[in-house]
């Protein structure tokens, strides 16, 4: 893992590090994501290097050297700003919580690459071009491809598959399952059918996951620049019957094209909204209305939702459900307030693929609701501290006495603050 936001200084110095440890007698290469994004024409800003070298080793050879698994032989090397992740080729052990190795062997790259996930990330790459290609299968940037699990020919074929057998990787850590959701999501690739069945096979052990895990892996798909991959993230999740698992419900089959539709800069909550409304069917008319609350109280434990998280999911599903309830029939000033709430754009977006009449109408009242010369969230003509120059106390008719009359401003009726000051005095005594 490389941290720096420029791509070329990342692969700059991470090519400084391989130097340096192939010039002292070992070996080293570039492994993982970063070999794959380039095999696929990206740009990684976060690089690998898996090496021989032991940690001992490594830190005799570079100032900036930091600990942060030597027993798992990883090391982060710090040149000019730019940190990266060097670590000693190795074979796992037993994974008794099913999620990392009770302890590792320092081995060789071809034993390195057998013990990691899926074949598009068991590749590795010397930038040096020292070591002869497999295959003759070089990267766009320059280094030579090293290749003992095929990964080459999956990347070409767009597929994901376990390295060696999926229900033993699997086995070893629940959380793969997760992760091939999440390539294949944003990639656009397919998971081969054995890696598929065996992720069914194991998706109800999902639960003995972290929720944290879970919920970062889930964010990670729901937040993917592209809404299409969002969509796809969700079908899959579906499909591998993770869903259940990692939402807390049953298993769903419903459709998720909604999701693609979406704003390109919906936020999680937003998405997650969504695919939410499309499970459940909240599009669907009923009298009265579901009470999200609970919906958002199951999720929130499930996913490990943020506090901020939470509360924006709950209010992107009340702005819903007061859509589907007949916004359009509120009075000017309930418009108004519902739709300067934070969720109501989002919301909106949710209700379009479902019911685009009802979305239309609704826009074309903002656009009248926008243009009539008060707007739709104008400044309060009267606040609390302008009640109290009045002489007014705080108390429980406070709040009452600034909403009468900001419904009044919002619809009109006051357009001035000489005049809610007026009115203020009359409906205070």
């Amino acid at each position: 893992m490389a941290r720096s936001t420029d791509p070329i200084k990342t692969r700059h110095t991470a090519t400084r590090i391989v130097k340096t440890l192939r010039d002292a007698g070992f070996n080293a290469l570039f492994a993982g994501g970063c070999v794959r994004d380039e095999l696929l024409g990206l740009h990684p800003t976060d690089y690998d290097i898996a090496t021989s070298a032991i940690p001992a080793q490594v830190r005799t050879l570079f100032r900036s050297v930091h600990e942060v698994g030597e027993a798992f032989g990883v090391m982060l090397v710090t040149i000019d700003s730019t940190t990266v992740e060097v670590a000693t080729f190795r074979t796992d052990g037993a994974y008794t919580d099913k999620r990392r190795p009770d302890g590792v062997t320092f081995s060789d790259d071809k034993s390195d690459a057998q013990r990691r996930d899926f074949t598009v990330n068991a590749l590795f790459l010397d930038p040096t071009g020292a070591t002869p290609a497999t295959h003759g299968v070089v990267s766009p940037m320059g280094g030579n491809v090293i290749d003992y699990v095929s990964g080459a020919a999956d990347l070409a074929s767009r597929t994901i598959r376990a390295v060696g057998d999926a229900n033993a990787r699997l086995n070893e850590d629940h959380l793969r399952a997760l992760r091939a959701a999440r390539f294949a999501a944003r990639l656009g690739f397919t998971i081969e059918p054995a890696t598929a069945a065996a992720i069914r096979d194991h998706a109800s052990q999902l639960s003995g996951v972290s929720r944290e895990r879970i919920g970062e892996e889930v964010r990670r798909m729901l937040t993917h620049p592209a809404p299409v991959a969002r969509a796809k993230a969700a079908a899959l999740l579906q499909g591998l019957t993770l869903d259940a698992p990692a939402l807390g419900e049953t298993t769903a089959s419903t459709p998720t094209a909604s999701i693609a539709s979406l704003p390109a800069g919906t936020p999680f909550a937003g998405t997650l909204a969504a695919w939410l409304i499309e499970r459940h069917r909240l599009y669907v008319p009923v009298d009265p209305r579901p009470d999200p609350r609970p919906m958002v109280t199951r999720i929130r434990a499930s996913l490990c939702l943020t506090n901020a998280e939470r509360d924006a999911l709950h209010e992107v599903l009340e702005c819903f459900s007061d859509l589907m309830a007949g916004w359009c029939t509120r009075r000017i000033a309930g418009q108004k307030r519902w739709a300067a709430r934070a969720g109501f754009a989002h919301a909106l977006a949710c209700l379009q693929p479902h019911q685009p009449e009802v979305a239309d109408k609704v826009r074309e009242r903002l656009a009248q609701l926008g243009s009539d010369g008060i707007g739709i969230s104008p400044t309060p003509l009267v606040d609390g501290e302008s009640l109290i120059e009045l002489g007014f106390r705080p108390g429980p008719v406070f709040k009452s006495l600034l909403d009468r009359l900001y419904d009044e401003q919002l619809e009109g009726r006051l357009n001035s603050k000489t005049q809610a000051v007026e009115l203020a005095k009359v409906w205070g005594v």
